[in-house]
């Protein structure tokens, strides 16, 4: 462990030793947050960004009170969010351990419903929709105002009883802490986790928390102004904010939304009959505008605006949707109005202001009320006390989109399409509401918080993000990776053994040489490298076609004799247990190969360290689908907004999955292997400078342009070397508290090189 000062600020780190470019790091991460701005930092992979995010910005919580409030830390999957708090742990015991004193410092996890819940029949359903809408029908607030305002859970009556009132201990808890908080209380852990992050200082939970404006209005929107946001393997957050934005309507959820229209109505005429006064309340409530009905349901909205612009929140709902059989009139104008326009025969493309005018014209229903929607039959769902949300989701996908198109006018496509490109003979009409404006989704957390802080292994080119996202940076850095011996080997094959060029380009898909030299070069490999080596496909068709190619060709089984054989397929469960099996025959000496897709599970969010992946194989470039009608209108947008080429953007987009692949290679300093990229299309400059400056710098011309046979006698010498003994060199690729508290010398070079731009 250590303790040395940065600037004026004591900073604690949990190692004997830390990396020249976690020190580098942190000098820059400091600098933005001193600023108050924002930064845009990439970290090669392996070298310990998550522990150096968490000792400077927790070091200077502590170091200077006060000046940054809550540290919220993003990340994608519930192992990585449980990979931090392990973390934080760690360096929380030795900041206790140094001072010789307890830290009043709380920080935790948080994450849905299914993977907190204790309830005993609750937590066996395994989909995360199904424990929100049991977990709803238990515990709503209109079930408790039947029941002398108890629940049908023990553990959320255990909470409202006494978990308000004495907060839990400081200290820092992840999710099965707070699973066994909850025995042993008899509180709930969900509930007491939303509690608990009004108040700690620190919270790690996912991606959508902030950025989908669904749940944000739910979790977040008590979050402190001068907090300090960290998005960690944001390499796609660009994706992650157009998603949570974009809505898909198929013939399917016409046919529900139909049958929650007339379920609703039965509804309301038995309330009507019944207790009319519950209808009448609602409509006062209505009439004094949203903030108070949102107030009075915070504790269960069931249903939260895809988006709250600030003119809807302060207004009344217009007039003619504020009774509830009037609401239901116009919400099945609108759901047969959609039902004529998918039936069509041929791609409509249209801007959302001439959708919302032909509304007007041809089903008389005006933009106003529709922005309302959400809103609308999230407080009718609520009055007519309906247990089961599941049954109603397609019309509350309905109404988002209502709320979505009628509010923004630009930044979105909306096209309809009698069928899917990938299978034209199968009509199946779907709408695409499509959000193409990433900033939409993030530009609210950049005017909120203090600093937002955007991080991956994988983000070059940088310039490419403040364009996209549309902010501006105070800091945007690249760090080198500094070690002490070479230890990764990017090598670019274009070629077979017989010269033929390798590419997974469309014309040269069915191309027998194609797939033949691919598989020798596979070959070749497996009789080289130890243990596991994973390859990766440009798609599940291209694994399956050249799987089968290398069957005909008695390729697979020459594989075999030296490596098992996984891969991963679309279904979840086959891929964990085709992972599991892959892990086995690494450990016990046997050898495999693991083959999957880019842009799948295992190229996001699975690491392949030490022998579980000596090589890394990327057979072709991971274009995404081209013929994509979203894509095509996301790229004009760019092109138009922007002035981003959309040859610059596929490129860009496609090197940073293919980095993102062969990255599962080195996890470490001490680890090592080789990252082949395979197609000839690798050997121009403009790819190979898409790269993360850690892996272009390495890609020497002599490694540039090989065939198959080249490609396997460089591994070879490569491998030979990394099975020599050495020793990390202190000063070079790991430096002391003395050799970091030493001042360099003036015109001495840093011993970490990086890339820096100051805007």
């Amino acid at each position: 462990e250590m303790k040395f000062q940065l600037d004026d600020l004591t900073v604690y780190f949990p190692y004997d030793y830390i990396y020249p470019e976690q020190y580098e790091y942190m000098k820059s991460l400091k600098r933005s947050i001193d600023a108050k701005g924002d930064a845009l930092l990439e970290m090669p992979s392996g070298t310990g960004k998550t522990v150096t995010l968490l000792a400077l910005i927790i070091s200077y919580q502590m170091g200077y009170p006060g000046r940054i409030g809550k540290f919220i830390y993003c990340s994608r999957t519930v192992p990585e969010i449980e990979k931090v708090v392990e973390e934080l742990k760690q360096l929380i015991a030795f900041i206790e351990k140094d001072t010789g004193e307890k830290q009043q410092y709380l920080g935790l996890a948080l994450s849905a419903r299914k993977n907190l819940c204790i309830h005993e029949e609750v937590s066996r359903s395994r989909d995360g929709g199904s424990v929100d809408a049991q977990c709803r029908s238990l515990t709503a607030s209109y079930v408790r105002s039947h029941n002398d305002g108890k629940a049908n859970c023990d553990f959320f009556n255990g909470f409202e009883a006494t978990g308000r009132d004495k907060p839990i201990d400081a200290g820092i808890y992840n999710l099965a802490d707070l699973k066994r908080i909850g025995l042993e209380k008899n509180w709930c852990p969900y509930f007491l986790a939303r509690y608990t992050i009004t108040h700690s200082n620190f919270v790690v939970y996912s991606y959508h928390y902030l950025l989908d404006p669904k749940i944000a209005a739910l979790v977040s929107r008590e979050m402190a102004q001068n907090s300090v946001v960290v998005f960690d393997e944001a390499h796609n957050i660009d994706n992650v904010c157009i998603e949570s934005m974009s809505i898909q309507l198929h013939q399917r959820h016409i046919r529900q939304s139909e049958k929650s229209i007339k379920t609703l109505n039965e509804k309301i005429k038995d309330v009507k009959e019944k207790d009319a006064a519950r209808l009448r309340d609602e409509y006062k409530k209505l009439v004094s505008g949203l903030r108070s009905t949102q107030e009075q349901q915070h504790e269960d909205i069931i249903l939260p605006n895809p988006v709250l612009p600030q003119d809807v929140i302060t207004s009344a709902i217009p007039g003619n949707i504020r009774k509830a059989e009037h609401f239901m009139s116009f919400i099945k104008r609108f759901v047969e109005y959609i039902k004529k326009k998918l039936d069509i025969e041929h791609v409509v493309n249209l801007p959302p202001n001439i959708f919302l005018e032909e509304l007007k014209e041809n089903a008389e229903i005006d933009e106003k009320p529709l922005k309302f929607c959400s809103e609308r039959l999230s407080s009718l769902l609520q009055t007519l006390e309906m247990p089961n949300l599941q049954d109603f989701s397609s019309l509350i996908k309905i109404s988002s989109f209502a709320t979505l198109v009628a509010t923004y006018s630009s930044g979105f496509s909306l096209i309809i399409e009698p069928f899917d490109d990938r299978a034209p003979t199968i009509k199946d009409p779907v709408l695409s509401f499509t959000c193409m404006d990433a900033s939409l989704a993030i530009e609210p957390v950049f005017q909120r918080f203090q600093s937002v802080i955007i991080t991956s292994g994988t983000l070059s080119p940088l310039s490419m993000y403040p364009k996209i996202l549309n902010f501006r940076p105070v800091v945007m850095r690249t760090f080198d990776m500094s070690l002490a011996r070479t230890s990764l080997l990017p090598i670019v094959v274009t070629c077979g053994s017989d010269q033929a060029k390798i590419s997974s380009r469309f014309e040269s898909r069915d191309d027998n040489s194609v797939k033949r030299n691919y598989g020798h070069l596979l070959l070749e490999m497996s009789k080289i490298v130890p243990d596991g080596i994973v390859c990766f496909f440009v798609s599940y068709e291209y694994l399956e076609s050249m799987v089968t190619a290398w069957f005909d060709q008695g390729i697979i089984d020459e594989i075999r004799k030296r490596k098992l054989v996984f891969a991963e397929t679309q279904d979840v469960v086959e891929t964990s247990i085709a992972l599991d099996n892959y892990q086995r025959a690494c450990l016990n000496g046997r050898g495999a190969i693991l083959l999957s897709v880019a842009r799948g599970k295992v190229s996001e969010g699975i690491d392949f360290d030490h022998h579980l992946g000596r090589a890394v194989l990327m057979f072709g470039i991971p274009y995404v689908y081209t013929q994509s009608r979203i894509l095509k209108a996301r790229l004009e947008f760019l092109s138009e907004r922007f002035q981003i080429k959309e040859n610059a953007f596929l490129t860009f987009d496609a090197m940073r999955h293919a980095a993102q692949c062969v990255g599962r290679a080195i996890r470490g300093k001490t680890d090592y292997g080789i990252m082949c990229f395979a197609d000839s299309r690798y050997a121009s400059e403009d790819k190979k400078n898409k790269l993360p400056q850690w892996i272009y710098k390495h890609i020497t011309p002599s490694h540039t342009n090989l065939s198959t046979n080249d490609a396997a006698l460089l591994a070879k010498k490569f491998l030979r070397q990394m099975a020599q003994p050495y020793e990390a060199q202190s000063g070079v690729s790991q430096l002391s508290v003395e050799q970091v508290t030493k001042k360099p010398k003036r015109g001495e070079e840093s011993t970490n090189t990086a890339t820096t731009t100051t805007t």
